[in-house]
């Protein structure tokens, strides 16, 4: 257990931003499966609104810090290529 207060507030800190960063990483999957299930589905149009819409989300969680780049690259172009795969 922290015994200094500077060791309480950064366990305050760290629950807070375990939360925040869980759900950035949470809204990031979601999107990600819009596509997925979009694929699946055969629809191109829907695809990629999808895609138009997984990007950003990756982008920012690798300005915040909770993806790292290279992860974020991979996923967006092997998404990328299963779409241009459809049609």
């Amino acid at each position: 257990m922290a015994n200094t207060p500077q060791a309480k507030k950064r366990i305050r800190r760290n629950d807070r931003r375990a939360e925040i960063n869980g759900a950035r990483v949470s809204r990031i999957r979601t999107f990600v499966k819009q596509v997925e299930l979009a694929l699946a589905a055969g629809d191109k149009d829907k695809a990629k609104d999808a895609i138009a819409k997984v990007q950003p989300e990756l982008a920012r969680g690798v300005a915040k810090g909770v993806v790292h780049k290279n992860t974020a690259a991979r996923k967006m172009s092997r998404l990328s290529k299963r779409v241009a795969a459809l049609g």
